[in-house]
């Protein structure tokens, strides 16, 4: 059975417009509110970004090992744990 090379998918499959967009939009809006858009923007780019490097192959050089931070002293006690009741 030959197709018309004019339908490429099926008729059923709806088209996104402009204005699906801005409902999806304002719907992630609702979602994860205005303070936390700009992170997940942020972590997506990255992640986006490690993907093509990876894929490329365009990768930095991995950073040497970190030093590690200075021990904290856990044995100080709060001035309020000797005081009576």
């Amino acid at each position: 059975m030959a197709r018309d090379p004019k339908h490429r998918y099926s008729d059923f499959m709806p088209n996104i417009g402009t204005g699906e967009i801005i409902l999806l939009l304002l719907l992630a809006l609702l979602l994860f509110g205005a303070k936390r858009l700009p992170e997940i923007g942020r972590s997506l780019g990255s992640g986006m970004k490690e993907f093509k490097d990876s894929v490329t192959g365009n990768s930095k050089p991995e950073p040497h090992e970190l030093t590690p931070p200075a021990p904290v002293d856990t044995t100080t006690t709060s001035p309020r744990e000797h005081e009576t009741v």
